[in-house]
């Protein structure tokens, strides 16, 4: 019984260490991991969506309510924002980053940041024939051709493209819900 005792306490010992390295491991590279984030995956659809700007979107990002917004400055005047959202596909979540034009109130361009899509098939939703469907797009009737709306699905594709334009819708819907937040924020940056 003693030895049985014994083994409990050391394996509870063990597992309370091992959760704690995790722990502080994780605080510890967790910097690092946004860093490497912004840099390889959001920061190539960013720096596409937001092309006329002379500023640094990711250096200047701010967090409005939980939403992470980059902005885009032209000689010092905020031209246009970008904000990344998720929606599912075919083979999971996609993450498009959709950068707004804040004078015109319309889209600059979406770029996709993560899929899963089907090799071939899915991942069509990142060819520039079909992103390019959203540059100059007005907020307001952002939909696929099936549901009444003017962006044509991908063929063999719905999936991903039904999933792509929910992602664009969600982004709408955040930025018309937040935008005088976002102004306000930006403007204190």
């Amino acid at each position: 019984m003693r030895e049985i005792v014994h083994m409990l306490v050391v394996l509870s010992m063990i597992c309370a260490g091992s959760g704690a390295l995790l722990v502080n491991l994780k605080k510890a590279t967790k910097s690092q991991i946004e860093q490497q984030v912004l840099t390889y995956v959001q920061g190539p659809a960013l720096l596409s969506v937001l092309e006329d700007r002379d500023n640094d979107p990711i250096a200047e990002r701010v967090t409005v309510g939980d939403v992470t917004v980059f902005p885009a400055r032209k000689d010092g005047k905020l031209v246009g924002v970008a904000m990344e959202t998720f929606a599912p596909g075919y083979s999971g979540d996609i993450g498009v980053m959709v950068g707004f034009d804040v004078a015109e109130d319309e889209l600059l361009g979406i770029g996709i940041t993560t899929q899963t899509e089907t090799p071939g098939l899915g991942t069509r939703i990142m060819d520039p024939g079909f992103t390019g469907r959203f540059r100059g797009h007005d907020l307001d009737s952002m939909q696929v051709s099936s549901k009444g709306g003017d962006i044509d699905v991908i063929t063999g594709a719905t999936y991903s493209s039904t999933g792509t334009v929910d992602a664009v819708r969600k982004a709408i819907e955040t930025y018309n819900a937040l935008k005088p937040e976002i102004q306000k924020a930006l403007q204190a940056s």
